[in-house]
C-alpha cells in the first residue's frame, strides 16, 4: 500500500470518530431537551457551548485542533472531510491542505516515506528544504 494511502486511511478514521460522535451526542442533546432522556452535565456543557458559539468538550476531546469558534469550526471541518472524500473518490490532490490534516507530522513522513521506496533512498538521509517565494500581485 503506498504510503499516502495509509496517511488518509489514518486521517479517515479520525475523521469518521468525530462525525460519529457528533451524531451520538447531538441526537442525546435532542432526546434530554425533549425530556425522553436525563440531561447530563456534559449534554448540559454542550448545550451552554452551543449557546455561546465554542466548541462542545465533548467534542473537542475527538477533534482536530483549533481555536475557532462554533460556527467557523464546523465550516473547516466540512471542508476537512471534503478535501479527503475528494482525495479518496478522485486521486491525490496535486497540493495537499497540510493544516486541514489531524496530524500533519504523519503526512509529512508518509511524503518521505513515498520518495525513499521511490528512489531506493534510506528515509533516515531524507530532509525537508524550505525556500521562501516572494508574492507577485501582478
Amino acid at each position: 500500500m503506498h504510503s499516502l494511502s495509509i496517511v488518509l486511511l489514518q486521517e479517515m478514521e479520525k475523521f469518521n470518530i468525530l462525525i460519529a460522535t457528533l451524531k451520538r451526542t447531538l441526537n442525546e442533546l435532542k432526546r434530554a431537551i425533549k425530556g425522553f432522556a436525563v440531561m447530563s452535565q456534559e449534554l448540559d456543557e454542550m448545550y451552554l457551548a452551543f449557546q455561546n458559539n465554542s466548541l462542545p468538550g465533548l467534542w473537542r476531546k475527538v477533534s482536530f485542533a483549533s481555536l475557532k469558534p462554533l460556527a467557523s469550526w464546523f465550516k473547516d471541518m466540512v471542508n476537512r472531510v471534503e478535501f479527503l472524500r475528494n482525495w479518496l473518490n478522485a486521486k491525490a490532490p496535486f497540493s495537499y491542505w497540510m493544516s486541514g490534516f489531524y496530524f500533519p507530522q504523519g503526512f509529512l513522513t508518509g511524503v518521505l516515506q513515498a520518495h525513499s521506496r521511490l528512489y531506493k533512498i534510506p528515509i533516515d538521509t531524507l530532509s525537508f528544504k524550505f525556500k521562501v517565494l516572494a508574492v507577485d500581485n501582478k
